[in-house]
């Protein structure tokens, strides 16, 4: 796609128009790290468009203070502050889910997958945010909490203009089937292969 422009346009009754503006479902998989941080750039760029974000991440400890975690809940402050931009929620499987309001929900880690991924299907059926960054929402999948299945059938009829990234690795082949895009990272180097630790400012 040089300059941004496709190969070939497809018979398919869109206007340019209608098919540049058209809500993608996006996977990020992969062995190498990136993912996260790819899908929080596209949020970005969302954010600036005044997009509402709804980041929901499922494997991540609650202890862990990501810095993009950081930047979103600031820049969800600037919207409500001044406009500027659009809202931003940041939920983690970790504190229990914000919206339940329970705390220990850790323990059960597939029960907690579960009630964050019903949440999400009630978001998408009001069409609550427009972009959704389902971090890490692979390995619920991949160890059975979450059904494929659904999840595919619930993203592939999502109402209105949403979009979704997933990211984590080993993405179901279902999953990669349904999207529209995919990108898969590769390692080719990486500091810990000599035993360095991940650095501020790098991982976090």
């Amino acid at each position: 796609m040089p300059q941004g422009k496709p190969n070939s346009v497809p018979e398919d009754g869109l206007t340019t128009r209608q098919r540049r503006n058209r809500p993608l479902l996006m996977v990020h998989t992969g062995e190498m790290k990136g993912k996260s941080s790819a899908a929080f750039g596209t949020a970005l760029r969302g954010w600036n468009q005044g997009w509402s974000i709804g980041v929901f991440q499922f494997v991540k400890s609650a202890k862990w203070k990501v810095g993009e975690e950081n930047a979103f809940r600031a820049l969800g402050q600037v919207h409500e502050q001044t406009g500027q931009g659009g809202p931003v929620e940041w939920h983690k499987m970790g504190e229990g889910w914000s919206w339940a309001r329970k705390q220990g929900t850790e323990s059960d880690h597939a029960a907690a997958a579960l009630e964050g991924w019903r949440e999400i299907v009630r978001r998408i059926g009001q069409e609550q945010h427009t972009l959704y960054v389902l971090d890490e929402f692979t390995y619920p999948l991949k160890w059975g909490w979450v059904d494929v299945h659904e999840v595919v059938s619930v993203l592939r009829e999502r109402p209105g203009h949403q979009y979704v990234v997933i990211t984590g690795r080993d993405a179901p082949a279902e999953l990669i089937e349904a999207a529209d895009l995919v990108l898969r990272t590769e390692k080719v180097k990486h500091p810990m292969d000599a035993g360095q630790k991940g650095q501020r400012g790098i991982e976090w």
